[in-house]
C-alpha cells in the first residue's frame, strides 16, 4: 500500500484524541482559556455529562473578529509571543484545544473584546468552519460544545455513565477553583449538585476560605497552614491533621504555578511526610501550592499538561517533606474535630448522661472529676 498524506480533517480528529479524552478534558481546556483571559467569573453548564452540551461563559478580555478567526486554527496562540517554551506563564499555550474540539463536535463561539461596539460569532461543525459574523454579546466569551465525539463514535463507547462524566467535570472545576480563589466559579447540570464558589480575597485567608468552600468546613477546621521556601521554590497551602484522613488519595491536591498536577514524585513526598502518623491504608488530605520561576519547571511533557518536570526535583521533594514534617510535629497536640467525633460524643452524653460533678469521682490534676462507671446506666446489674 503506497504512503499518502492524510486528510487535514482526519489529522485533526486523530490529534483530538490526545487533547480531548472525555468531556472533563474539554471543560478543563475551556476554563483554562478563560483564566488566561483574565476572567473574574466563569460559569459552566453541562448536559448528559457533557456529551450533549458544554457551555462555558466568562467575563475575560474577549477576542476581536480577527483573533477569533485564528483562535480555531491549529497551533495558533497568543500565549507564546517570543516562542520560548522554557518560560511558560499561562495555563494554555499549544493552540490545540479549540480546533481539536471542533473536529469532533459542533463548536460555537461568541465573543466581544473590551472596547468593541459589538461581538463576533463563529460556528464549526465537525471541522467545517463557517465565517466569522457580527453578533450581540457582552464583554467576554461564551463557548458552546454540542454532540461531543459525534464524528468519532468509537470514543463514545469508552465514556462512562453520564453521572460519572459529570462528576469528572465537577472535579476539574473544583481543582481549578482551588488554584484561583479570586475567581468566581459556577457549575450546573444534570447528574450533579450545582456548584457556586464565590470569589475570595487575596492571601492566605482567602485561600483557606476557598478550600473550605470546595473541600468542606471540616477541612478548614482541621487544616494546618504551610508556608516554606527553599532557594527559588516556595510552598504554601494547607495540610490536614493526620487524624483527618481518607481511605484513598483522591483528596490530595497539588498545584504548580496555579496549574493542577498529578505527579507521582510529589505525591510520594506527601506520603513520606505523613509516614510516621498514618498507616499504609490511610491517606492524608492536602492542598499544596508550589511556586517557582517558569524556567525551573517544564509543563510541556504531557498532552493534558497534568505532569511536570522540575529542573531540580530533589529540591522540591525535600521542601515538601521537610515543611510538612515540621508543621505536623508542631501540631501533634491537636486532634481532628470531625463531625464523626462530635456525633460520638453527643451519643455518649445521650446514652450515659453527663459525668457526675460531685462525690464518687477521682480528682484529676486540673480539678475536674473522673466519671464513676458504676453510676452509669451501662454498669452491669448484680
Amino acid at each position: 500500500m503506497p504512503v499518502r498524506r492524510l486528510d487535514p480533517v482526519l489529522i485533526d480528529r486523530i490529534a483530538a484524541g490526545e487533547v480531548v479524552e472525555r468531556p472533563a478534558s474539554a471543560v478543563k481546556e475551556l476554563i483554562e482559556n478563560a483564566l488566561d483571559a483574565g476572567a473574574s467569573t466563569i460559569e459552566t453548564v453541562i448536559e448528559a455529562g457533557g456529551r450533549q452540551l458544554i457551555r462555558v461563559t466568562d467575563d475575560g478580555c474577549g477576542m476581536s473578529g480577527d483573533d477569533l478567526e485564528l483562535a480555531v486554527e491549529r497551533h495558533a496562540s497568543s500565549k507564546l509571543p517570543d516562542g520560548d517554551l522554557t518560560n511558560i506563564a499561562t495555563l494554555g499555550f499549544r493552540g490545540e484545544a479549540l480546533p481539536s474540539i471542533a473536529s469532533v463536535a459542533r463548536l460555537e463561539i461568541f465573543t466581544r473584546a473590551h472596547g468593541d461596539t459589538h461581538g463576533y460569532r463563529i460556528l464549526i461543525d465537525a471541522g467545517r468552519k463557517d465565517r466569522v459574523r457580527p453578533a450581540a454579546h457582552a464583554r467576554g466569551t461564551r463557548i458552546e460544545i454540542r454532540d461531543l465525539f459525534a464524528t468519532t463514535p468509537a470514543r463514545l463507547k469508552f465514556l462512562k455513565s453520564d453521572r460519572a462524566e459529570a462528576l469528572a467535570v465537577s472535579e476539574v472545576v473544583k481543582r481549578l477553583a482551588m488554584a484561583h480563589p479570586q475567581v468566581r466559579f459556577a457549575l450546573a447540570g444534570d447528574h450533579l449538585a450545582g456548584l457556586d464558589f464565590a470569589a475570595c480575597p487575596a492571601g492566605a485567608a482567602g485561600l483557606r476560605a476557598r478550600l473550605a468552600q470546595v473541600l468542606g468546613r471540616e477541612f478548614g477546621e482541621n487544616a494546618l497552614a504551610i508556608d516554606a521556601a527553599r532557594e527559588d521554590v516556595s510552598l504554601g497551602g494547607f495540610a490536614a491533621l493526620p487524624t483527618f484522613n481518607r481511605a484513598n488519595g483522591q483528596m490530595q491536591y497539588l498545584f504548580v504555578n496555579a496549574r493542577p498536577v498529578r505527579d507521582k514524585a510529589l505525591l510520594g513526598a506527601v506520603r513520606a511526610a505523613y509516614m510516621d502518623y498514618l498507616s499504609l491504608d490511610r491517606y492524608p488530605v492536602v492542598a499544596l501550592f508550589i511556586g517557582c520561576d517558569p524556567g525551573l519547571v517544564d509543563v510541556n511533557v504531557h498532552p493534558a499538561k497534568a505532569e511536570v518536570r522540575f529542573r531540580d526535583p530533589g529540591l522540591v521533594r525535600g521542601l515538601i517533606v521537610g515543611a510538612l514534617k515540621e508543621t505536623l510535629a508542631g501540631a501533634m497536640h491537636r486532634a481532628a474535630t470531625t463531625g464523626g467525633a462530635r456525633t460520638v460524643a453527643a451519643l455518649a452524653r445521650r446514652t450515659f448522661g453527663s459525668p457526675p460533678s460531685g462525690a464518687g469521682g477521682t480528682a484529676h490534676r486540673n480539678g475536674s472529676q473522673s466519671w464513676d462507671w458504676q453510676s452509669s446506666p451501662a454498669a452491669p446489674a448484680d
